[in-house]
């Protein structure tokens, strides 16, 4: 990494090696010396909890606490956090080294820099007085919050990610909780003093969090990106002194442990995902999200591969979860629950948020959607490219390479029409509206985006997956890459399918675009399924469809086209491909308490009716009965249309609200829980 003048603005230039992700834990830090003597040399495993380990909160936080004491902490960007339960608990030693190289870290304004800095906002809050770090390390993170450049608008050329949802909200608390520690002090990369910059993130955090309540989240239901929304949550309600500010943060940070709860089996957080990876996808073992499921819920593991959020819940001395949530999470008196909600927005409907198409910050507010070059977006885009700086920003090397192009198109007012006309390949980041299904029984889970932006090229959306177990998962994609970059093998998809589920069944239809396309063509003419056979108990196959069990529960996939096993490579036994442009999958789950033994629900799915007409299936269900489903046209249960489109913000058994909602009120036995931002009311019966 070298530091450079940008001649132009007199303004330091970040140039640092640059790379795809394909997780965040590739992100790694650059460790100072050796760990100090006593330190936790090897990693001693957690194990998965199925059922809650503990119904105490307390007991739960303290054995998170023994976990975190007695391992190393990881190298990856998210690892020190471990540091900060060592100088909690005031158990040393700590390892200064891990620190110093997050405070590098941010110094060289690497991507994911804000992740890192939320950990050094809380140490510089809590920890400053502990006598288990050094003065010069304190110096150091000092020295570090004063220089960081926490908005594009500020001085310096970089790589940091600033646009998707997670980021902002990290940047914005992280600039607002700074500017309330030195609130007379001047940052010398902006030059502004912490009054001025804790009144700029001020409105930025209230409109995000406005935002999320009434819509919820685009980065919907991620068990990657929840852990980066709840930690600046919890360092608000830790450390903020607005009250506003701190009641939003503490009813935003409820909902999306509510949304854990509604779309998880036994901490499995086993959903439709509006963004995710391949490691965790295949394996809820990896889920950013698992340790905080542990923690709440007592199901889970505390893996430690990419987890903050943990961490800063359990160190908070101010956040606690309303019991009702943490009663639905274990909630095992009911057999079968459907959850149906809706999150997003719709980019036509910009105005309705209060958006427009012509100011930088309606601009970041499309760009949390990742509508880099939506047709109604691409032009105010490319003027935050000019103001950032962004056509040296590397994330954007493509927009660079075709800068020529694309300013000839703005000159002569062709930008748009050429975003229409290749809008379904260069939108496929973009992540609007969702309608999400999740049926839930004590033995497993199915959840879908139901007829999500079909035809579209995908990004790293996950549309739908059957959950038996940590490691017992089913969900198909279609290819956009040999390789597992964003899009890839397993990642997102090249085309997205239509899908729709009516509770315990899903079909997923495929129609492959063949046209070239500016970020992507396709080149891949086949659809995937992961169904990994040693995780399952039984396995059989018959009359083309394919079966598992794990446990009491059962699943049935079934692939329009021909199919066959991968034979060679770690996915060998692992995956199943189905040759051809276009493919209907159809995938149907049971359990024993109400389909009976295994071998029983095999004759019964096997003996059923399927009829293909072109991109249209008519499948007699056993528990669904005559249902109808194609790339076009309604879904149809024993002749009726059903809905699969403008659900409620929520719609379960514990909440009903509407979209967007005033109040979102959860209830489950004696336990309750009402929220209504714009009153900041916050009224729960009981804690954890």
């Amino acid at each position: 990494m070298s530091i450079k003048k940008n001649k132009k603005r007199d303004e330091p230039v970040y140039q640092n090696e640059f790379f795809e992700t394909t997780s965040v834990t590739d992100f790694v830090l650059k460790e100072w010396g050796s760990p100090p003597e006593g330190y936790p040399k090897k990693e001693v495993p957690d194990s998965y909890s199925k059922i809650p380990f503990s119904p105490d909160y307390n007991e739960r936080r303290e054995e998170f606490f023994r976990h975190c004491l007695k391992n190393p902490a990881a190298k990856t960007i998210k690892g020190y956090y471990y540091e900060l339960v060592r100088l909690y608990k005031g158990k040393g030693p700590v390892h200064e080294g891990l620190i110093h190289g997050a405070l590098d870290y941010i110094n060289r304004r690497y991507d994911c820099s804000d992740f890192v800095m939320l950990g050094i906002i809380r140490l510089l809050y809590r920890f400053m007085d502990s006598n288990l770090i050094s003065k010069k390390l304190k110096e150091k993170a000092e020295k570090t919050i004063l220089d960081f450049k926490y908005w594009p608008d500020e001085p310096g050329i970089d790589s940091m990610c600033w646009w998707t949802e997670n980021h902002q909200i990290m940047f914005s608390s992280n600039e607002y909780l700074a500017g309330q520690l030195f609130p007379d002090r001047v940052f010398t990369n902006s030059g502004m003093r912490g009054m001025e910059k804790m009144a700029r993130a001020r409105k930025r955090i209230l409109g995000w969090m406005d935002l999320r309540f009434k819509t919820g989240f685009s980065e919907w239901l991620s068990h990657i990106y929840y852990d980066e929304d709840i930690t600046p949550l919890i360092n608000l309600i830790d450390f903020c002194n607005d009250s506003g500010i701190v009641n939003g943060a503490e009813i935003v940070t409820d909902l999306m442990i509510y949304d854990m709860a509604l779309n998880s089996l036994c901490g499995v957080f086993g959903a439709t995902h509006g963004r995710s990876y391949t490691r965790e996808k295949k394996s809820a073992l990896f889920e950013s999200t698992t340790d905080t499921q542990k923690l709440m819920f007592g199901m889970g593991i505390f893996s430690g591969a990419d987890n903050m959020s943990a961490v800063t819940i359990a160190l908070s001395e101010k956040y606690r979860m309303p019991r009702v949530i943490y009663d639905i999470a274990t909630d095992s008196s009911r057999d079968e629950m459907i959850n149906k909600q809706r999150m997003g927005i719709r980019i036509k409907e910009a105005s309705r948020w209060g958006l427009n198409f012509k100011d930088l910050e309606s601009g970041m507010i499309f760009l949390s959607l990742e509508a880099y070059t939506h047709p109604k977006t691409f032009r105010l885009v490319m003027k935050m490219f000019d103001e950032y700086r962004w056509w040296e920003n590397q994330f954007f090397t493509m927009f660079k390479s075709k800068k020529w192009l694309i300013d000839s198109l703005r000159y002569t007012g062709l930008i748009k029409p050429l975003a229409y006309l290749m809008e379904k390949d260069i939108t496929r980041n973009t992540r609007e509206e969702v309608n999400i299904y999740t049926f839930k029984t004590p033995e497993y889970m199915l959840s879908s985006a139901q007829d999500y932006r079909k035809g579209y090229g995908g990004d790293q959306q996950h549309i739908w997956q059957a959950t038996l177990s940590p490691e017992t998962v089913c969900f198909t994609t279609h290819p956009g890459r040999l390789e597992d970059t964003s899009p890839g093998y397993w990642v997102g998809s090249g085309s997205l399918p239509r899908v729709a589920q009516i509770e315990n069944m899903v079909i997923a239809v495929y129609n492959i675009s063949m046209k070239p396309g500016l970020y992507l063509t396709n080149k891949i003419f086949f659809t995937h399924a992961w169904f990994p056979r040693d995780k399952y108990d039984e396995v059989a196959q018959k009359d083309g469809w394919i079966f598992g069990r794990k446990g009491g529960g059962y699943i049935a996939l079934y692939s329009q086209n021909a199919y066959k096993w991968q034979a060679s490579g770690e996915d060998a036994d692992r995956e199943i491909i189905a040759d051809g442009r276009k493919n209907i999958w159809i995938c149907e789950m049971g359990r024993k308490d109400k389909d009976g033994d295994f071998q029983s629900f095999v004759e019964k799915i096997s003996g059923s009716i399927i009829t293909f007409r072109g991109l249209k299936v008519f499948y007699e269900s056993p528990s669904q009965g005559k249902v109808e489903f194609g790339w076009r046209g309604p879904l149809k249960q024993n002749g009726k249309a059903i809905e699969i489109k403008d659900y409620p913000r929520y719609d379960n058994p514990y909440s009903k609200a509407e979209f967007p909602p005033e109040e979102i009120c959860i209830s489950f036995k004696d336990s309750r829980l009402r929220l209504n931002l714009t009153k900041g009311i916050r009224d729960a019966k009981g804690f954890v």
